[in-house]
């Protein structure tokens, strides 16, 4: 128990995928500008993220480990991860169409986000078990998903401010997340356990 609590500390806090690991900064200023977006695209993270943990860890543990094809790693998890976002946007749009409305926007754009891979990496890296590898996604997604509504919610309060025009826009978005990243690193000196 206490190691499935100190996997989730350290991925939301201590190692955020973000502000810690520098992963998935794409999503992050492109679609930050709104709040509900935000959490749009957190939910749609959260929810790819897992199942792409939990399949490709599977096609490591059964597949490539046993066969001694650990170098087509990378490549099979892009396109396990890409073929896998199709089918889940392909099956939410015909079972669950209010679902659909709600991520259909965010699942393509997750296809591409480097922290899906990056996770789906790191378990195996850290030779996790399944369901380490599960709650460590899950955890690494709310993560994500904080970094993204605290930044959204900057984004939103700097529309209101004065800022010079020149640093409108992408400039002041990048030192806002570099002052985020610093303020994270605050939790570095946490241990769990």
């Amino acid at each position: 128990m206490l190691t499935y609590i100190s996997i989730i500390v350290t991925a939301i806090f201590v190692n955020n995928i973000v502000f810690a690991q520098f992963l998935g900064i794409c999503p992050i200023l492109g679609v930050s500008k709104k709040l509900s977006s935000a959490l749009g695209m957190g939910a749609a993270v959260t929810f790819v993220m897992t199942i792409a943990t939990c399949v490709t860890w599977l096609i490591q543990d059964m597949i490539l480990g046993p066969m001694s094809l650990d170098y087509m790693q990378t490549i099979v998890f892009i396109l396990v991860i890409a073929a896998l976002v199709q089918m889940l946007e392909i099956i939410i749009k015909k079972i669950a169409p209010a679902l659909y409305q709600a991520l259909g926007v965010f699942l393509p754009l997750i296809t591409t986000n480097c922290a899906v891979l990056g996770v789906a990496i790191l378990v195996v890296q850290k030779g996790f078990n399944l369901g380490e590898s599960i709650v460590y996604a899950i955890s690494t997604a709310l993560g994500f998903t904080l970094a993204l509504v605290i930044f959204a919610g900057i984004r939103e309060h700097l529309e209101l401010m004065d800022v010079p025009a020149p640093m409108r826009g992408v400039p002041v978005a990048l030192i806002c997340a570099g002052l985020l990243a610093m303020a994270f690193m605050g939790f570095s000196g946490i241990s769990v356990g």
